[in-house]
Parts: structure tokens; C-alpha cells; sequence
């Protein structure tokens, strides 16, 4: 089990685990974006930021047949879990990026197995989409459709069953944020649930920053630890091209990138992920950079504490 001391040490080292899969998504070409950002060095800088930064190695199913999506995807989440949960339980900061947004099935069961049987693990889903499906309900039977609804218990055994039997997550530690677009049988799941859904209109109104900041509230109020999945496609496509299922009118790099400083330092943050990242779509690298300025929004260095000892000029130092 995860002590306070090790899941909340700001100077956590950042550890890439890049996921080699499209096998969940109607367009596998997600498959080569983390390659593409460790071999073009966009996060490279990052090393700079906390007590380090290294790349894992890739997870993918090399020399293995991948003829069905379901045993593809599973077996890839069964490892990521493992991997996830090993980096949480050292101390470090796990930064997941995808393939496609069925590596979450992966991620978070692995940081929940790490807080042991008693912790509670909150979530920020940040995407366009509610991936809230069963093979049930989806209309295309793409996995990448599905991810959420199996952390919250509903799915195929093969997927729900990752990391240990039973739900990941409890609805009330669950937040959906940029949602805009989505089918009526996931939605009425999660109604159903009581998940708290922030549509894009509410973020029109309200502001992406005072959204964010309530959300983050909400999934950490009653849990040990939390994290942040963001699928690109949360982000409008005008910005950022490189993603295999664009939806219109969606967040600005720069308002989620002032979101995320909100989180920057937080002890309670766990990890972070980011999926559906498409290099052949992404024009002059855009949604390339994107990423890079919004891990950065996150992981830049932490200022050292504040001593509790009293300045010469008789105040505490800032």
C-alpha cells in the first residue's frame, strides 16, 4: 500500500509509459503517437521538471497475433496495470500517454491496486466523448467507446476484471469534463450512476477554470489520491488536428492549460494520462505541442517549502 509520504512527494520522478495500441479504436493509427513524441523529443524538456524524468519501456504486444480487439486490449491494460501500479508504489509520477483512450482500462486500475483495498482513487475524465459503452449499447463496438463505464464496474468481464474483480471507482469520485458528444444508453448509465457530468455549455458559462477547480474538489473530498485522463479530442480540433475523432467546439489549449495549473504540486495527484493522439492528422506537429504544454502545466519544477522559520525581516518567506 501507497503511504501518504510516498504518493504526495512534490518532487515525484516523471515516468513516461508509452502505449502502443489502437487495437480499441476504429482508426489504429494512435498506435505510433507515443513513439513519435519520444522520437521527435517534444517531451524532453520535462526533464527538468520534479526529481526526473525517464521513459519507460513501450507497451505494446510485439510478435504477439492481435486478430481480436477484446484479448488485444486486455492483455495490453493487464500489463499497463502493472506497470502503473509498480511506478505509484515507488514514488513515482506516472505520465501515461496513448493509443487510444482504452489504455485507461489499464492505468487506473493499476494506481487504484497501489492505494490498497482501502483507498479510494478520485478521477477527472477530460474528453468529448463519455466512453461510458458496453459491447451492449455501442453502436461502432470500438473498446475506446467503453473505458469509463468498465472502472465503474459495467462491461466485459475480460476488461472489468483488470488489476482485480469489482468497480475501480466509485461514481461520486468521478467527474466528466468538455463532454459534447455522446450516445443516449451511456448517458442514461451514468445519470443513473449520479457520475457529475460538466457539458461544454456549463464550461461556456461557468469558465473552464472555476469548472476544473470545483470538479478537482469533488474527486478529492472522500478519496486517498486522484488522477487526470485526458482524451485530445476534449480539445477543439481547430487547435488541434491530430486526433481520430474530432468534435467540434471544444476546449482551448490555453483554458485547459490554465486548469491544469490548479492541480500543479498537488500531493493528492496521482498520475496523468493522455490518449488518441494521431501524428498523421496532426498538422505542423500542433496537437504535438499541445501535449507538451500541457504536461508542462503539471510537471514543471515544485518551489521548494516554505521554512517555518521567520524571515530577518520578521515575515514568513513566501
Amino acid at each position: 500500500m501507497v503511504t501518504d509520504t510516498d504518493a504526495g512527494r512534490a518532487g515525484r520522478s516523471i515516468v513516461l509509459l508509452g502505449v502502443a495500441s489502437g487495437y480499441g479504436a476504429g482508426n489504429p493509427a494512435c498506435q505510433d503517437g507515443p513513439a513519435v513524441l519520444r522520437a521527435m523529443g517534444f517531451l524532453d524538456d520535462l526533464a527538468a521538471a520534479r526529481d526526473g524524468f525517464r521513459w519507460d519501456e513501450p507497451i505494446r504486444l510485439e510478435g504477439e497475433p492481435a486478430t481480436n480487439p477484446l484479448y488485444a486490449v486486455a492483455r495490453i491494460v493487464a500489463r499497463l496495470a502493472e506497470r502503473t501500479e509498480a511506478h505509484v508504489r515507488a514514488g513515482d509520477f506516472p505520465l501515461v500517454i496513448g493509443g487510444d483512450h482504452s489504455c485507461a482500462i489499464g492505468t487506473w486500475p493499476g494506481v487504484k491496486q497501489a492505494l490498497g483495498a482501502a483507498g479510494r482513487l478520485g478521477l477527472l475524465w477530460i474528453d468529448a466523448h463519455m466512453d461510458s459503452h458496453t459491447f451492449r449499447s455501442s453502436p461502432s463496438r470500438n473498446i475506446h467507446g467503453m473505458p469509463l463505464a468498465c472502472l465503474l464496474g459495467h462491461g466485459d468481464p475480460h476488461l472489468t476484471r483488470i488489476a482485480g474483480a469489482g468497480p475501480k471507482l466509485l461514481p461520486q469520485d468521478v467527474c466528466l469534463i468538455g463532454v459534447r458528444s455522446f450516445e443516449r444508453s451511456e448517458a442514461e448509465l451514468l445519470a443513473k450512476l449520479g457520475v457529475r457530468v460538466y457539458f461544454m455549455d456549463e464550461i461556456r458559462r461557468r469558465g473552464m477554470h472555476e469548472v476544473f477547480a470545483e470538479a478537482r474538489q469533488r474527486v478529492c473530498a472522500q478519496t486517498s489520491g486522484y488522477g487526470i485522463s485526458l482524451d485530445l479530442d476534449a480539445l477543439d480540433p481547430a487547435e488541434e488536428p491530430g486526433v481520430g475523432t474530432p468534435v467540434p467546439d471544444g476546449l482551448l489549449r490555453a483554458e485547459v492549460m490554465d486548469a491544469l495549473a490548479l492541480a500543479h504540486c498537488d500531493e493528492k495527484l496521482l498520475a496523468l494520462e493522455i490518449a488518441e493522439y494521431n501524428p498523421y492528422l496532426d498538422t505542423r506537429f500542433a496537437t504535438a505541442r499541445a501535449i507538451h504544454d500541457l504536461c508542462r502545466s503539471l510537471c514543471e519544477p515544485c518551489q521548494p517549502a516554505a521554512s517555518n522559520s521567520l524571515s530577518t525581516n520578521g515575515r514568513m518567506p513566501p
